[in-house]
């Protein structure tokens, strides 16, 4: 049987080849900053990151798994720099006490390392510097994990636990650029105070992060929002610019206009002043899609066309296919670990795995989904391929080589 001659095979396994993305960085000099190695004789910051990244890469269930994964693969840990496979309660110990700063702070550093094979090439033709959108995913925890993080509703409803993941992403990247966790019961709104946007910036988002305080003052630094309008919001329609009548199955904006609405602002605290009313004018967008459905957009630009910002709450899609990706991909249904820093660490370490491949999908020019790019990762995470020829390879089988028969068979026919 002959070779495939699409996928060389490597002195390396895929694993070693996507830590060498990391071991790029200057991961010592983080690893001091955060003092993270201190009190750890044997399991050191680098061996938890290893240990961290193979078990979401494999997608093992718990640390158990892990461990034991690490311990059969026998002589291929050398390659990683690994003298043997830690211990599990060692490294239960490390995931619970480990601060996860250092794995958030190793995040982003990588995020601006990485950043030219992040972006690509497509424009929206805006005048914005850039576009940015936000969003939010919940992941459920056990009861006794987080304690009152949840919500309790009135009658029947469900209640709500867990952690959130509050994420801006630039509208032409697949990666966060700055992420924030909070507990499940914090309200999305205040994630928009952690934002620091520059000036003719816009950023998308849906209903939940409606802040009328923090709008007026995005739009005193001219930083622009297009979100939904709640159902139960009160304004005054101050002029009329444009109005269509509905058509079925036909996409336009039906109206156009300038609402006036009022808010309590808040002091440098953060405290509600609800003795103290302002006024803020914003713009009201009613749009219909193909579908039918109807939609009211708020925005503080006065000057893109109102089909400009139907146009960009569309492409807050983005954003939740990242969280799709996220869940689907990778293990987040199962914890490693019991306490708040642990569940940290594995969502940060899950971020920078789909970190790494989102950019060596890009690296490889590869056209195959990134669900498709998990799998074969996760396959073949300790096969001596390589992980770029293997991504662009089209083939289905390996070619079968027709030797010619042998020469006393040959004889005999003659």
């Amino acid at each position: 049987m002959d070779k495939n001659s699409e996928i060389r095979f490597v002195g390396q396994p895929i694993f070693k080849q996507i830590m060498n993305l990391i071991d790029g960085f200057d991961l010592k000099g983080l690893i001091l900053k955060h003092n993270s190695d201190y009190y750890y004789k044997a399991y050191k910051t680098r061996t938890q990151l290893i240990t961290m990244l193979f078990g979401i890469l494999s997608r093992c269930d718990s640390m158990t798994e892990i461990c034991e994964g690490l311990r059969a693969l026998g002589g291929k840990l050398n390659y990683l720099g690994l003298e043997k496979a830690p211990a599990k309660s060692t490294a239960s110990d490390g995931l619970r006490n480990r601060s996860h700063k250092f794995f958030e702070e190793l995040y982003f550093s990588l995020v601006k390392k990485h950043q030219s094979f992040l972006s690509d090439s497509r424009t929206f033709g805006l005048t914005f510097k850039e576009v940015l959108l936000i969003d939010s995913t919940t992941i459920r925890l056990f009861s006794d994990i987080l304690k009152g993080v949840g919500r309790n509703p009135k009658g029947d409803g469900k209640k709500k636990g867990g952690l959130k993941v509050h994420m801006l992403i630039d509208a032409v990247q697949s990666v966060g650029r700055f992420v924030k966790i909070t507990a499940a019961k914090v309200h999305d709104k205040n994630f928009l105070k952690s934002l620091e946007l520059i000036s003719h910036s816009m950023v998308v988002f849906d209903r939940a992060y409606n802040y009328y305080h923090q709008f007026a003052l995005w739009t005193a630094n001219q930083v622009y929002f297009v979100t939904r309008l709640k159902k139960n919001a009160v304004y005054t329609v101050l002029e009329v610019k444009r109005e269509h009548c509905r058509r079925k199955g036909q996409a336009k904006v039906l109206r156009d206009e300038i609402i006036e609405m009022e808010y309590h602002p808040e002091d440098k605290h953060g405290v509600r002043q609800t003795k103290v009313k302002k006024m803020i004018r914003l713009r009201k967008v009613s749009y219909q899609d193909e579908q039918n459905r109807y939609f009211e957009f708020l925005t503080n630009n006065f000057d893109i066309d109102a089909e400009e910002v139907a146009f960009l709450y569309k492409k807050r899609w983005g954003i939740e296919l990242l969280f799709k990706k996220m869940k689907q991909n990778f293990q987040l249904h199962y914890f490693y670990g019991e306490n708040v820093n642990a569940i940290y660490t594995q969502v940060w370490c899950t971020l920078i795995a789909q970190l790494l491949l989102t950019v060596i999908q890009k690296m490889a020019q590869a056209k195959k989904a990134f669900s498709v790019v998990a799998s074969l990762i996760r396959i073949h995470l300790i096969s001596m391929l390589d992980v770029f020829e293997l991504l662009r390879s089209t083939k289905r089988a390996y070619n079968r080589k027709i030797e010619p028969p042998p020469l006393h068979q040959l004889r005999l026919e003659l």
